[in-house]
């Protein structure tokens, strides 16, 4: 990762005096609203993103599963304001910037090193960072979606004990998964390098979205 780029989202895991700030301020404003509910129902076996395959490859700690890890994520106000932190700052951090247009290829996941990523970048570098700040890796799956304009689209996808919800780099908003207007696709899957369906029809080829 670029040195300024990852000293400046990093800026969002500084401090625990800060946390603890921000978690009074993040509770009273989204936590004690969330719904208690169930999360997306997986089913069955899907076929990887392309371009999420090449990308385990060069960064395989980053697609690891340890089954030993909680598969569910606790939120507490701390956990809660770490979330909001690093999905903010990421969010204002990343140029976001089309793989066709940054790098003259159709699609690309990485972690967004050079300061412009499109969708999925932004998710995986905050999944990189809640994971330094102590979340389990296997309760954030990179998630496809369809979005409002029918297309490809990559999301997280926190699954929690108050549901499964959804960091997005289109809107600083942390929503339940059903309250996105997303059709969902697929996620990884919390048991092994692979993925699972959610249910959607149509599979997008890539997640080429910024």
């Amino acid at each position: 990762m670029g040195a300024g780029l990852f000293r400046m989202v990093r800026g969002a895991l500084a401090g625990a005096a800060a946390l603890l700030g921000l978690a009074a301020t993040a509770e009273a404003q989204t936590l004690a609203s969330l719904p208690m509910e169930a999360g997306a129902t997986t089913l069955g076996d899907a076929k990887p993103i392309a371009a999420w395959v090449t990308f385990c490859q060069g960064y395989v700690s980053e697609c690891a599963v340890d089954r030993t890890e909680p598969a569910r994520i606790s939120l507490t106000p701390a956990t809660w304001a770490t979330i909001v932190s690093v999905n903010r700052r990421v969010n204002k951090a990343v140029e976001p910037m089309t793989d066709q247009d940054h790098l003259h290829v159709a699609d690309r996941w990485d972690l967004a090193e050079d300061g412009i990523g499109d969708c999925e970048d932004f998710q995986l570098l905050k999944r990189h960072l809640l994971a330094e700040a102590g979340l389990p890796r296997r309760a954030m799956r990179m998630t496809v979606v369809i979005d409002e304009k029918g297309e490809g689209h990559a999301v997280l996808t926190l699954i929690t004990d108050r549901g499964d919800l959804v960091l997005d780099n289109k809107t600083n908003a942390i929503l339940p998964w059903h309250r996105t207007g997303y059709v969902f696709i697929k996620r990884e899957s919390q048991d092994a390098v692979a993925w699972v369906s959610l249910g959607g029809v149509t599979s997008p080829v890539t997640t080429a979205n910024r």
